[in-house]
């Protein structure tokens, strides 16, 4: 008879958590590491996948922690990455680690008690941007191309977004509009070419029709950031569900770009808000042997 191991997700629930920094990827001569943060207890505990901001070209996996721990604490084990960044590594090749990051839990989530049958990915601002390429293109050859893990794909059950840059090319046009010389020079410097900036962007690839895995997304986003506009984050949000996918948006009033990066009431509200959306796509899995 098959045995069964059941995984659920309570946002209340309270854990000790460790921590650990592990090496999960080796390219080029470079080793990049992902802080994993553990849930204590029995498990098995649903695996989340951190993937954090930077234009595409800064910070790091601990750039995330006010965030990750908390979610840890609930249950979570979360997995916060670091990888390559631009201008060094152009696009494709931080979706391309984020990629194995995911299927490198999947094949490892038995080492910290994890169970990947309804993983998410988490990502903010440019890791925003990363996470839904990966939600909506997990079979993608190029992003995919980092050997190691045969017979493992990216896909992810939800994905959580925050502050996201869901489209680079009309954020870019804007940060050109504005004289944003930091955001247009990120741009270039890791998209290359307009083309590849047009063919990375989550929100062409909605008008553009292109087939795509839309798992339910949630989006946090100020309604004061300059960074990357409502109004842009709106409009994916609605062609997202006009396209058939379900996407949840929290609008923070008067807040900017990065507005939950720092202890307090906001970060906490933040987090509230993604344990409760985890436990609504978290559900009772069955294993079998």
């Amino acid at each position: 008879m098959a045995t069964q191991r059941a995984t659920t997700y309570d946002p209340e629930a309270t854990f000790e958590v460790t921590v650990e920094d592990v090496e999960y990827l080796t390219l080029g001569g470079g080793s990049y590491l992902a802080r994993i943060y553990q849930p204590v207890g029995s498990g098995p505990f649903p695996t989340l996948v951190d993937i954090h901001g930077g234009a595409w070209s800064g910070s790091d996996r601990l750039t995330n922690a006010v965030t990750a721990q908390p979610l840890a604490e609930s249950g979570l084990v979360v997995m916060s990455i670091d990888f390559r960044i631009a201008p060094e590594h152009p696009y494709p090749a931080q979706v391309q680690d984020a990629n194995y990051a995911i299927r490198w839990l999947k094949v490892n989530a038995g080492r910290f008690n994890g169970d990947v049958s309804q993983m998410g990915v988490l990502g903010r601002s440019s890791g925003g941007h990363t996470a839904l390429l990966l939600a909506m293109r997990p079979l993608d050859e190029r992003y995919a191309a980092l050997d190691g893990l045969v017979g493992v794909d990216a896909s992810v059950a939800y994905a959580m977004t925050l502050w996201p840059v869901l489209d680079s090319y009309g954020r870019y046009l804007l940060a050109k509009e504005k004289g944003s010389e930091h955001l247009v020079s990120a741009s270039e410097g890791y998209f290359l070419t307009e083309e590849a900036m047009r063919e990375g962007n989550p929100q062409d690839i909605l008008e553009r029709g292109e087939s795509a895995v839309l798992v339910p997304t949630q989006v946090l986003h100020g309604s004061a950031d300059t960074n990357v506009p409502l109004e842009l984050v709106e409009r994916f949000v609605a062609n997202y569900r006009k396209a058939g996918g379900q996407a949840e948006l929290e609008v923070f009033p008067d807040q900017p770009h990065t507005f939950a990066s720092e202890p307090g009431p906001l970060t906490d509200q933040a987090v509230a808000l993604m344990k409760a959306f985890v436990a609504r796509k978290v559900v009772e899995t069955t294993t079998g042997p």
